[in-house]
């Protein structure tokens, strides 16, 4: 797998960009089929650590009553979704779903949603672990979770440069 060169950027809905509030904790959420890998920021919006994977049955709904406690425990000013776009940069149905899982976190909570380029996050996860000297067989979970805490981290450094 060739790593992604070119630096993410946030990506609006629609044609409109969400910007999501510059101070307090954002939570990322970095969709997928069967597991959602979450990551919170802290306050000041510098850091951020892997937070949780929810899991979802295959063809169920998204699970937001498991997101719901994140969000009420956690308390974020703003929601960030990872949009797995096409290689190319286009939308496809993966970056659709995506889109209407952020839909849903944000008309059921009230919380801004953003999404942000997500390519590659899952395999820089995965070499972060092996660059460690980790083992990444049946650790689906962390790894997600540590997909998200990528997204997030790369959002926040976007954003402070």
């Amino acid at each position: 797998m060739s790593e992604h060169t070119t630096t993410p950027s946030p990506v609006g809905v629609g044609n409109e960009e969400v910007v999501l509030p510059s101070g307090g904790k954002l939570l990322a959420i970095d969709w997928g089929e069967k597991r959602i890998g979450l990551a919170l920021s802290d306050a000041e919006q510098h850091i951020a650590h892997p937070l949780g994977t929810l899991t979802r049955r295959l063809g169920r709904r998204f699970p937001m009553k498991q997101l719901r406690v994140h969000l009420d425990a956690h308390q974020p000013v703003g929601v960030l979704v990872g949009l797995p776009l096409e290689e190319s940069g286009e939308e496809g149905p993966n970056a659709e779903k995506a889109r209407l899982t952020g839909e849903l976190v944000r008309s059921k909570s009230g919380i801004p949603v953003s999404f942000f380029d997500e390519r590659m996050t899952t395999a820089r996860a995965l070499q972060a672990v092996r660059d460690l000297g980790g083992n990444t067989r049946g650790r689906r979970e962390e790894i997600d979770s540590l997909a998200a805490t990528v997204l997030l981290q790369t959002y926040l450094d976007t954003n402070r440069s």
